[in-house]
């Protein structure tokens, strides 16, 4: 399993990606909130309201992901990261690689 993170401009743009990950069976799960972004930009501190998206998922599915990510996203560089979870519940894992298309 790992976990992909990324932010959306709103939690519009984020419901948005995260249901299509889902109806395409990319993802098992998607987790998104309201985050303060800072960021350098132009030599300014610039502070703006995003969303979190935290995407459940399999290796395989990462770099269909990020490209999914890459063209519904507002943003010109988006970032997209990966986390590998070595360990968790098998009760979650055998629901995971239920939905995911394989």
């Amino acid at each position: 399993m790992i976990l992909i993170y990324t932010s959306c401009k709103d939690t519009e743009e984020a419901v948005k990606i995260g249901t299509e990950l889902l109806e395409k069976r990319l993802a098992a799960a998607v987790n998104l909130w309201p985050i303060q972004n800072l960021k350098q930009e132009d030599g300014k501190i610039k502070s703006e309201l995003h969303a979190a998206v935290m995407i459940h998922t399999t290796e395989p599915r990462m770099q269909e992901i990020e490209d999914l990510i890459e063209k519904q996203r507002s943003y010109t560089t988006p970032y997209v990261g990966a986390i590998d979870i070595r360990r968790f519940n098998r009760p979650y894992r055998e629901w995971m690689f239920s939905v995911i298309k394989q």
